[in-house]
């Protein structure tokens, strides 16, 4: 809730502090009387007029029913009786447990990414009035268009133009975590397509409605890692070196490449898996993956190649236990010039937030901080006009902060030391967000674009962009 401003006048003379009190006793018992209500806001906050238009945008495609959510979250009488869950929960912004599952820091770095579900402050002033007014329900009028859920909204993306199924597999109820590989499945591709956009979901037989808990709780699925591979005429996997896809994890969003890129998928081939790890959700479920890609146009060509280069630290992680507050570093060298498409910090259960930092010269840019809850693994994709634009040599910088005390609800026991390794009960650090690289050309080109997109004046400068600001030397022709 943003908090009022009292502007008021003390007369001189006689008895001032006694009116003065008075008057500050007034205002003390008006805010207490009034503890929802928000500077600057008129008229009533209502359901159909204020709150049913922010559960569309960031609640309902998982609160409803045949949802990930635990509760739809659509109608009034379904909304109301959780009125002061939903303040609190998206009273926590940033950090786990937050609602909707979107952890940027909102003052710090860059501020503008594809798909953001996030509440502005506003929003969540408005939930708050709300649910501490008595949750008026408002005039019906006022409500927008309900939402139709069919199958297709369950793809954050858009709808698929190619729909893989894999295989099912089945984890009972209390038994121990499985890491196995699955056959290879057939994509049906007939010609080579770029890929614009891609998306892993998960669908099992249990009923969401009657589940309680986080979100890992709900799904036996907790990552595969996958790629692509070519079979020959008998239906065999040619292996060898095949980049990786971008790694499937529980609760995770689609991943969108840049426009002026894009990753191949070729006719014949199939999708690969010999990393997936399972876990109880505490009932016996059957459940498969679903990839859903969308296509760049048939005649679309790439203008920048990926970059399959990340920043982490795999080797000399040390968690020590019953301490909060806990640091580690890892650093890494552009080879090329580079645009980071989208930024995605991949911890364990003890990471509690990441940040990621540039290094250009004496130049040092915080490009972003998210908080970092292990139920939900997000990946944050920049506005094409806000990625960071990095000349080659520049230094990324990622801080990663652990808790390993019995104030984490995702640590089982904190006596215990982590150490690098796979498995939950181990720890990763890394950025596993996509890039593209750039050539010398390339790269001005996309600068100077930057500057007309942004309406950028010479003394301007934009988070992420060094050298956008920065007057660059014609060359110099030699004389004959």
């Amino acid at each position: 809730m943003q908090s009022q401003t009292w502007n008021t006048s003390l007369k001189t003379g006689a008895g001032t502090m006694k009116d003065a009190n008075k008057i500050l006793l007034t205002g003390l018992l008006t805010l207490l009387a009034f503890p929802a209500i928000t500077f600057g806001q008129a008229g009533e906050i209502t359901f159909h007029k204020d709150i049913e238009p922010i559960l569309q945008r960031s609640c309902q495609n998982c609160h409803r029913i045949g949802g990930g959510g635990p509760m739809p979250l659509v109608t009034y009488d379904e909304v109301a009786p959780f009125a002061g869950l939903i303040e609190y929960k998206t009273g926590i912004r940033d950090r786990a447990g937050a609602m909707p599952p979107w952890y940027v820091e909102k003052n710090i770095g860059i501020q503008r990414f594809k798909n953001d579900t996030s509440l502005n402050d506003e929003e969540i002033a408005a939930i708050s009035t709300w649910a501490r007014s008595g949750t008026p329900k408002g005039d019906p009028a006022d409500a927008p268009e309900p939402l139709v859920f069919d199958d297709s909204i369950k793809w954050k993306a858009g709808t698929p133009d190619l729909i893989v199924k894999l295989g099912e597999l089945t984890k009972l109820a209390g038994t121990a975590d499985w890491w196995g590989e699955i056959e290879p499945v057939s994509t049906g591709m007939t010609e080579d397509r770029y890929v614009k956009s891609v998306e892993v979901i998960e669908v099992n037989d249990i009923d969401m409605t009657q589940l309680s808990g986080t979100v890992g709780g709900r799904y036996i699925f907790h990552h595969m890692l996958w790629f692509t591979a070519q079979m020959d005429s008998e239906g065999n996997v040619q292996r060898g070196f095949n980049p990786p896809w971008p790694v499937h994890e529980v609760g995770r969003n689609a991943d969108i490449f840049d426009d002026k890129t894009g990753r191949l998928l070729r006719a014949g081939s199939a999708i690969v898996s010999d990393s997936i790890h399972l876990h109880s959700n505490g009932r016996d479920t059957t459940a498969h993956l679903e990839i859903g890609f969308i296509f760049q146009d048939r005649d679309f060509e790439p203008k920048y190649r990926d970059s399959i280069f990340f920043t982490g630290n795999g080797v000399d992680i040390s968690v020590v236990p019953n301490q909060t507050d806990q640091e580690l570093h890892a650093y890494s060298i552009l080879p090329a010039h580079t645009k980071i498409v989208s930024f995605e910090p991949h911890l364990h259960a003890p990471g509690t937030r990441m940040c990621l930092e540039a290094i250009w010269g004496h130049q040092i840019e915080t490009l972003s901080c998210v908080g970092y809850d292990h139920n939900w693994v997000r990946t944050y994709q920049f506005e094409d006009s806000a990625a960071p634009l990095l000349p080659e040599g520049t230094i990324l910088h990622i801080t990663g902060y652990m808790n390993n005390t019995d104030t984490n609800m995702n640590i089982p026991d904190p006596r215990n030391w982590q150490g690098s390794g796979n498995r939950s009960t181990q720890n990763m650090f890394l950025d596993l967000g996509i890039r593209v690289s750039m050539n010398e050309e390339q790269f001005l080109e996309a600068m100077a674009e930057r500057r007309e997109v942004l309406n950028m004046g010479p003394n301007d400068h934009v988070i992420g962009c060094p050298l956008c600001g920065a007057a660059l030397v014609s060359p110099i022709e030699a004389e004959d």
